[in-house]
């Protein structure tokens, strides 16, 4: 069936009085330039060039294709991971041959499958349970010679916000400045923080936020600001919420405060004064006590031999009543045998140049001389 062009065509030459070998070949190029076009293997997937998906969720990578006429050849998918450093060799992990599905890299071969049959044209596939070390460029080629196409998917793996805290940094005073903080602790950047209010009213006038530190400022303070504030920690995977109950009190006596903090500060200073005083005294009376004892051992003199007893004293008492005087140039022995005692009978040598008297069996008399120490 031609269209209406061939016929406007037609009846323009017949017009123009052309003959009929032009007429022919005027038909000619009109069949040819109506004719449908054959086309060359296309890929016809439509959907984002970058995709950004949370931790463990599932991932679609679309390549869906039409071959042309005149690919007659055998068919041929592969999924690659470019490499960044473009010396470096592609990763290829999931391909298509002779109707056979080939895991190139066995660490995704539980993650990674075709979402439709490659035979009619869907070489799709389904990322299961992401990563952050999935975060990467992805190719699909798809060959049926003589026909070559392929598209690129980046795909970006990214951790959701944490549950933000919620504080308010310094005094909730009247008539100051008041700064609400939220922070989360996990979360692939960039993270904003937005914050509302929801009981009490609406947002101050006064308050100014920072939706990338996280910072409500509220200028000059007051009862009509109380309430409950929300702040909201979102990416481009998630979102989470945090609260914070603010009121307001009123100021407190700052003269007395510094007062008693430089007040308690030198009772303070005074006590560890007395406690370093004391250390010392108690060095100086310990050391005081050691040189003072080793003075008097210095000082004291060998010890004597045990003093006599009573009974010994005696004896030698009546050793030198019996004569037992020391003499210049005599030498004495020492004699064993027990002295007698003052009631034995015999001689009793007084000491006198008359010799030794005996009085038969009667005991000499004695009497104590504390001129010679001893009786005489």
């Amino acid at each position: 069936m031609f269209s209406l062009d061939y016929f406007f065509v037609l009846r323009v030459t017949m017009e123009a009085g052309f003959t009929s070998r032009q007429l022919r070949l005027a038909v000619l190029f009109l069949f040819l330039i109506t004719q449908p076009r054959t086309e060359a293997m296309q890929i016809t997937s439509s959907g984002p060039q970058t995709i950004q998906k949370a931790e463990t969720e599932t991932v679609s990578l679309g390549c869906t294709f039409t071959a042309g006429t005149a690919d007659t050849g055998e068919l041929d998918i592969e999924w690659s991971n470019v490499s960044p450093d473009m010396t470096q060799k592609d990763n290829l992990i999931l391909s298509y041959t002779g109707g056979q599905i080939h895991y190139n890299d066995p660490s995704l071969a539980n993650r990674i499958s075709f979402t439709g049959d490659p035979n009619q044209g869907d070489a799709s596939i389904s990322f299961s349970n992401v990563k952050l070390s999935d975060t990467g460029t992805y190719q699909c080629k798809v060959k049926k010679l003589p026909g070559v196409d392929m598209r690129k998917v980046t795909l970006v793996v990214m951790v959701p916000p944490s549950a933000p805290k919620c504080w308010v940094e310094g005094s909730e005073e009247k008539g100051g400045p008041v700064s609400l903080r939220c922070k989360s602790s996990q979360g692939s950047t960039p993270v904003s923080y937005v914050w509302s209010r929801e009981s009490g009213g609406a947002m101050p006038s006064t308050a100014t936020q920072n939706s990338q530190s996280g910072e409500l400022l509220i200028k000059n303070h007051t009862d009509s600001n109380t309430g409950t504030y929300m702040c909201e920690a979102k990416n481009a995977v998630g979102q989470a919420q945090c609260k914070y109950s603010l009121r307001a009190y009123n100021p407190t006596d700052k003269v007395g405060v510094i007062v008693g903090a430089v007040i308690g500060a030198l009772l303070l200073l005074l006590l560890l004064l007395l406690l370093i005083w004391l250390l010392v005294c108690c060095c100086h009376k310990k050391r005081y006590q050691k040189e003072v004892a080793n003075e008097i051992r210095e000082d004291v003199q060998a010890p004597e031999s045990r003093p006599p007893s009573r009974l010994s004293s005696r004896h030698s008492s009546l050793r030198s009543v019996m004569g037992y005087r020391t003499h210049h140039g005599t030498q004495y022995n020492a004699v064993a045998s027990p002295l007698p005692s003052v009631s034995e009978t015999g001689r009793i040598y007084t000491g006198s140049s008359d010799g030794p008297t005996t009085e038969g069996n009667k005991t000499a008399s004695l009497s104590y001389d504390p001129t010679y120490g001893y009786p005489v």
